[in-house]
């Protein structure tokens, strides 16, 4: 390991599993003390303990994205837990249903906006001081190939992260110059639970997803993890405001 992240406090929401788990536990090897927060209280202890188990520090929590409140406990845990936070990897997120634009049901559109995106907003406006407080700090908000994109039967998942990239810039622009670097990390279709759930359901998915990726697979959550420790680290200190894709060409396409 390089400890890119000796000595850092890092925060990972949605840290139970596929991206989050391996991000949360590339963190600790990387030398921060993490804390891995998700909707399932049991999945995050799981992983607080795997880190624990080879000397990492691990604090998981139970959180809402969706929820201010939450976020804002989860903040104030963090720094009661470790006395600061240097970063945030803002993961958390949910797929929803594949329905044509017109056809969506209203009432999933509205969940998957409230934790896709508003939820990114609601764990930047309780980092951001924290981080302040602190004298800076580096924020990753997780997006996605397609918040460039547009995708069939995808409406509210695109829109969504299309989002993360509009709240990033302008948070950026906010506190660049205040010590705190906010930017967005966009994977291209990674082999996480999620995604293989939704091939089962749908079986000619793979086949047309690896023919959107040049390299000619998909990614690993690893490679994620990977550059999202870059970006949070102090190698990354000129990056402000920028969307990096991890994405095996899917955007060159």
């Amino acid at each position: 390991m390089t400890g890119l992240l000796e000595g850092k406090v890092i925060l990972v929401t949605g840290a139970g599993g596929g991206i989050g788990k391996t991000a949360a536990q590339h963190f600790a090897r990387e030398g921060a003390s993490v804390v891995a927060t998700g909707r399932s209280l049991a999945s995050v202890e799981a992983v607080a303990s795997a880190i624990e188990a080879v000397g990492g520090a691990c604090f998981p929590m139970a959180v809402d994205v969706a929820s201010g409140a939450d976020c804002a406990k989860m903040v104030a845990a963090a720094v009661g837990e470790f006395g600061r936070l240097d970063g945030a990897f803002n993961n958390a997120g949910v797929d929803g249903p594949l329905v044509p634009a017109a056809d969506y049901p209203e009432e999933a559109f509205d969940q998957l906006i409230a934790i896709n995106l508003k939820g990114v907003w609601n764990c930047m406006r309780h980092e951001i001081p924290a981080m302040l407080a602190g004298g800076g700090g580096s924020i990753v908000n997780n997006a996605s190939a397609l918040s460039e994109v547009g995708q069939f039967n995808m409406i509210a998942y695109c829109a969504a992260k299309a989002g993360v990239l509009g709240l990033t810039r302008a948070a950026a622009l906010d506190y660049g110059a205040r010590g705190i670097r906010v930017n967005t990390l966009s994977p291209g279709v990674i082999e996480t639970p999620m995604m293989t759930s939704q091939m089962e359901t749908y079986p000619e998915l793979r086949a047309a997803l690896l023919a959107r990726h040049p390299l000619g697979r998909l990614g690993e959550p690893r490679e994620i993890a990977e550059a999202a420790a870059w970006m949070l680290s102090d190698r990354s200190s000129f990056m402000l405001g920028a969307n990096l894709a991890v994405d095996g060409g899917y955007l060159a396409m």
